[in-house]
This record gives structure tokens, C-alpha cells and sequence, in this order.
């Protein structure tokens, strides 16, 4: 029995735009400058993702730090010929906070320390995200011209902010020890 198929689009149908059922974005629009900046993704063995993404993607380390819970690896790819050239002087150019904040396509891999080990073994329990506690992918980094408008803006629109601005404590980080 073939499972049923919820998608109102025809099966194996390409179609560029989806049905062109999107509204105008008007260049006034509150949402004309917004752009997609950084992917986070939850890793339990930065060894074996570093060398997926750096050796097998050709992505490479824009900066990296250990803030003590967990361990943070930004990624990037080199753009221009000069850039790939000197890694070092393309990583200090990109990890200034304007240069970071205004590149696309940055991937952040968040390494939380003890889930590189296994529950059994003493190690911090990760998730698929899809089930309590849902803590598998993390989020989805968007640049703005203004975050404080943005967020009003969102929630004048009824979405929930789950993170103030400026709020970045370990009491924000969605984590639970499993005790054996």
C-alpha cells in the first residue's frame, strides 16, 4: 500500500515559484533587506563533522570557541581566489561582528560537551529535535536590518519570540542530563 501523499503539488513536478501563490515583496516591504545568514547544527563528534564539512564539503573554519558547556565552529566558504589564498586573513576579515553578520551562507556547528559520549557511557542525551526534549536542529540565523524591529514586527503578527534580544544565558540553551 503506497503511503498517502499530502502535498497539494503533482507528484516528481518541479515547479519553480511552487504555484506563484507568494505576494508581491514591494521593495517598501519591512522584509526587502532580510537575508539568510547561518544554519546551527547540533554535532555529538566535531572530529568526524570538521571532516566532513572541511574535507569532504571544502568549507572552512571562519572561527571557533569553547565557551565551556559547549563549543561552537563556524564554517564558510572562501569566495574569491585571494581568500582561499590566505585562510588565515580571509577567517580574522570574516570574524569581525559586521563582516560575520552581513555573510550568507555560514554554518555554525554546535558541539554540546558530554554528547559525544553515549547516555549509558555518561554523556548528555540529543534528539532528533522532533521529540521531547526537542533539542536536535537548532535554528536558523537570519540577518536583518534591525533585530528590536524585526522582533516587534513578528510579534505584532502573533509569532511567538521564544528568545529576547540579547538573551544568550546558559539558562536559554535547551539541555537535560539523563541519569542512569
Amino acid at each position: 500500500m503506497t503511503p498517502p501523499n499530502p502535498s497539494p503539488y503533482e507528484l516528481g513536478t518541479f515547479l519553480p515559484g511552487g504555484h506563484n501563490t507568494d505576494p508581491p515583496l514591494p521593495e517598501t516591504s519591512p522584509t526587502a533587506n532580510y537575508r539568510l545568514n547561518h544554519s546551527m547544527l547540533r554535532i555529538r563528534d566535531p572530529t568526524r563533522s570538521l571532516n566532513f564539512y572541511i574535507n569532504h564539503m571544502g568549507m572552512r573554519t571562519v572561527w571557533t570557541m569553547n565557551t565551556g558547556p559547549f563549543t561552537l565552529y563556524y564554517l564558510a566558504y572562501p569566495s574569491t581566489a585571494t581568500d582561499r589564498a590566505d585562510l588565515p586573513a580571509w577567517a580574522a576579515r570574516l570574524s569581525n561582528p559586521q563582516a560575520l553578520t552581513s555573510t550568507l551562507g555560514l554554518l555554525e556547528l554546535y558541539h554540546v560537551h558530554g554528547t559525544e559520549r553515549d547516555v549509558e557511557d555518561g554523556g548528555v542525551e540529543m534528539s532528533t529535535g522532533n521529540t521531547p526534549p526537542q533539542i536536535g536542529f537548532g535554528h536558523l540565523g537570519f540577518t536583518v536590518p534591525d533585530v528590536g524591529e524585526a522582533l516587534e514586527r513578528l510579534r505584532g503578527r502573533g509569532v511567538r519570540v521564544v528568545k529576547e534580544l540579547g538573551d544568550s544565558g546558559r539558562h536559554t540553551v535547551p539541555l537535560r542530563r539523563v541519569s542512569c
